[in-house]
Formats: structure tokens, sequence, C-alpha cells
């Protein structure tokens, strides 16, 4: 079980679906949000786009339509990445929007319409910064090659503006669900920040990419191995295989893809944070609101696997989780569960073989079995498996659509008289 925080915080396992944004400057060049790192522009160069910057579409509510539709239960903003642009009316460097082309507070819009919606509202802060002079660019991951002339590293000096940036955004822009820090590169070390936070954001999440200790994991881009989290976990990834940011010719991942990571992370206990990029107009590229469509269709469908259903693989496969190499795999295939009371419900997150499951080392039959995505009835026994023959009897479900839902992760309803767990 993943412990709690037993406070405010606990609300963490209530909300978990959340919708990322990266914005900024760098949905201009549309290539990646980190051009200036990856692809070699100049930063004097790249500075000149915030006169370019005019996202005329901008419209938060569509973002927030997109993001309930879909099953989301919160969004975390960019307000600053590793470039230093700030996407809001900061009054500590010149280098925001207000001096854009747009030259309107886009946070303070997003803000607007969480919180008249009552849509929890987290935000992203990056601890590199790519133009601010005082901060150490040594040429580390994530960091521009050394300092440009005119520069004047100090770390010290520069935290003391990422202080005052912070208490900002904490005391203008009402209540925060979330801080997402990211890339901490010069491990600097500061844990009166986030006790700066606490004390203007009473019950909120601090990650665990800043500079002091965070209350939750943030693995990107990958599942981790396991059947459950030993602690608090949001999992982050991006529809797009090759930016956070809007890219023009973005290699899309399948739906199946992110449908399948999803169901991982979550039935490992974890929360799932789903990225997009909007375009430099503001609006959300089709290609992303087409696919979270379909996602969130999905999602709403095998909902009630997640929730406050706890992970339960670890309980139910314990006898299998023994076994080694063939023998494992002739008798399940890789699937996760979670359960909620005396009900079971079993993940099916990488394909199956065929169109029937053997769960060992369940030999219970269960009192109704069902597909959690379109609500079918199951087939359920216990059989005696000629590939387990040596071994006694197991829980065997059959005549899943194999062949006919192919573009989603299938999650099994099983309901038993009474706990298969104990």
């Amino acid at each position: 079980m993943i412990p709690r925080f037993q406070d405010a915080r606990d609300i963490f396992f209530e909300r978990r679906f959340g919708l990322f944004v990266h914005w900024g400057l760098y949905a201009i060049p549309a290539w990646h949000e980190q051009i200036l790192w990856r692809g070699h522009m100049k930063r004097k160069d790249y500075e000149q786009l915030i006169h370019q910057f005019n996202p005329e579409r901008f419209d938060p509510d569509a973002w927030l339509d997109m993001a309930e539709q879909a099953g989301m239960e919160y969004i975390c903003f960019t307000t600053k990445h590793h470039d230093g642009f700030c996407m809001w009316d900061t009054k500590h460097t010149d280098y925001n929007v207000m001096n854009s082309a747009y030259g309107k507070d886009i946070l303070g819009m997003l803000a607007e319409a969480c919180h008249r919606r009552n849509f929890p509202l987290s935000l992203y802060y990056s601890c590199p910064d790519w133009h601010h002079p005082n901060y150490p660019n040594q040429g580390r991951h994530h960091e521009m090659f050394g300092p440009r002339t005119g520069d004047e590293p100090d770390i010290h000096k520069y935290y003391e503006f990422v202080r005052r940036q912070i208490r900002e955004l904490c005391t203008n822009y009402g209540p925060l669900y979330q801080i997402f820090w990211d890339v901490n590169v010069a491990e600097h070390e500061d844990p009166s920040l986030n006790a700066m936070i606490r004390e203007l954001q009473p019950g909120i999440l601090i990650n665990d990419r800043g500079p002091g200790k965070g209350d939750y994991n943030t693995p990107e881009r990958h599942v981790p191995e396991g059947g459950s989290f030993g602690k608090p976990t949001e999992a982050c990834q991006a529809l797009g295989r090759e930016s956070w940011g809007y890219k023009a010719d973005e290699d899309y991942y399948s739906n199946k893809f992110i449908m399948q990571s999803i169901d991982k992370i979550m039935a490992m206990g974890g929360n799932y944070l789903l990225n997009v990029g909007p375009k430099p107009d503001g609006t959300i590229p089709e290609e992303n609101v087409d696919a979270l469509k379909k996602i969130g269709e999905w999602y709403h469908s095998v909902k009630e696997s997640f929730g406050d259903a706890v992970p339960a693989s670890d309980m139910i496969f314990r006898d299998e989780i023994t076994m080694e190499g063939s023998a494992r795999r002739m008798v399940r295939d890789e699937v996760l569960a979670t359960r909620r009371g005396n009900t079971i419900y079993i993940h099916l997150y990488n394909d199956t073989q065929s169109n029937s499951i053997v769960l060992k080392p369940l030999n219970v039959v269960p009192r109704r079995a069902t597909l959690l995505n379109d609500g079918r009835e199951l087939t359920a026994s216990v059989d005696l498996i000629p590939w387990a023959w040596r071994e006694r009897p197991y829980l065997r479900i059959r005549n899943l659509p194999v062949n006919e839902l192919t573009d989603a992760v299938m999650v099994l309803k099983l309901e038993f008289d009474e706990s298969v767990c104990e």
C-alpha cells in the first residue's frame, strides 16, 4: 500500500489524470522546447521571438473543455521553461509575456478560467534558466555551454530571483494544486523555498525535482518495472515522441501506446500527467485533440478500475512471481490487477496472445466476469490447463474480443462473493 500523507495533500490519490501543457516562445520555430540546447539556435536570435509571440486564438476554456472531456482532473502549465521566458506578468524580469506582441497575462487568463470552473491548477517552473544573467550555465545537461558576455553567474543571486518569482506565483494566481519543479541541474539545495511555498499555499503538493524534498516521484516517458509503487508517483508523458512543445512535423505515439502506458502506471497506483503542446496561435493541434478524445473515451469506460481501487498484483500473483522463464509465461499473460473490496480488475496492458487468459494462482470462479470497456459478459471457469498439467486447475477467462477490440487496452472486471486477496 502506498503511504498516505495524512493531511490535505491526500487529494493527490483522488486526482489521477491531469493535462500537462508545454507552451512558450518555442512554439514559433515549432521544433522542440529546448531548441536552444538541442537545435543550436543562438540565444540572441531566439529572444527576438518575443516580438512574434501573439496567440490571438488562445482560449483557456477550450483547453479545459478538452481536458474535462478526456476525464482529466487538473492542469499543469509551464510558467517558465529552461529558456527563461515567463508566461505571466512578473515584475522581476522584462523577459515575459507582457512585453510580447500579445501583451496579456496568459497565466492570469488560465488561472481565472480554472478557478471559475473549479478546475485545479498546477504550475511548472524550470530550475535552469538560459536567459537570466545570474544562472550559472556551465554546459551541463539542460544548460547553455557557458555564460555569455554580460552574464554574472551566481547561484545564490539566481535563487533569490527564483524565490521572488515563486512568491509571485503563489500569491497572485489563487489556490494552486501543485508546484512542478524541473531539472535541478546545479543540485542547489534550499529547503526554505518549499517551506515558503507551503506557507503561502497550505496543502499544496510539490514534486521531487526541485531544491528541496518533494512529496511525490515523477518518472518521465517510461513505465517503471513492478506491480506497485512504493511512494506517491505521478508519471508524465507527451503525446508527441520528439517534443513536449509544439513540433510542426511531430511523430505521435499511437493512442493505444498511450493507453497502455496510462493503464500500467495507474494499475501500479500512480497518477498520470499527459502533455500537449499548443501552437503559436494558442490552439491545440488537431492531432492532440483527436488523440485525447479517443484516449478519453477509453479512460471513461475503465475509470472505475483506477480511482480508489488499490494495486493488487503483488498480492494476487505472489506465488506466480517466484516462477522463472517459460514456466511463468505458459500460465499467465503479462497483466496487472487492482482491487476494490471483493472486485478484482485485471489490466491487459500488454496484448494477449490468445482469446483467453489464465490467472494463476487464482482458482475461484467469480460471481460475474465482464469486459469493463463495454460491459459484455465473459466466460469464467476453473480449468486444468494442458500447459500446466502438473499443477492444479486455475481461473481461466475466455472469449476475449482480441480480434475485435484491437485499438484499446482491455480491463476485466471480476466480481467475487468473498475476497481472493487475503
